[in-house]
């Protein structure tokens, strides 16, 4: 089981990875609320739950960053998708804004980096947030 402890934000996070962690910088749909939290040690996640409310509206995204890979969720293999690893699962049982699920995997700067989107994402919306963690 992943190992997740709260952190009291961004700034508690950069600390806690020894680094920044490198956030989206594209504007994201309106979010309710934010989790910031320690997965292990030298790894951080942020997850941003969003306002779902209206028809068609994503539910989640999350950035996991972290000086060793992320623990595994049971998703399918990943496939190649440019230079992220991308997995995708329909999540049935799921609630509806928070199907499917994409997820994409990289490693930039000596970090492993994962983006999770849950809800009606595109892929090309994922990566354009992947790629504007700056690379």
């Amino acid at each position: 089981m992943e190992e997740r402890e709260p952190l009291e934000g961004i700034g508690a996070a950069d600390d806690h990875l020894g680094r920044s962690v490198p956030l989206p910088r594209l504007a994201l749909p309106l979010v309710r609320w934010v989790e910031v939290v320690a997965s292990g040690a030298g790894a951080v996640q942020v997850e941003w739950n969003l306002d779902a409310t209206r028809a068609g509206a994503p539910g989640r995204l999350t950035l996991y960053a972290g000086l060793r890979p992320p623990p595994e969720r049971g998703l399918p293999e990943p496939a190649p998708h440019g230079r992220f690893a991308h997995r995708y699962a329909p999540l049935e049982q799921a609630e509806a804004e928070l199907r499917p699920v994409h997820e994409l995997a990289w490693e930039q700067d000596g970090l492993h980096l994962r983006l999770t989107g849950q809800g009606p994402w595109t892929i090309e919306q994922l990566v354009a947030l992947a790629d504007s963690t700056g690379a």
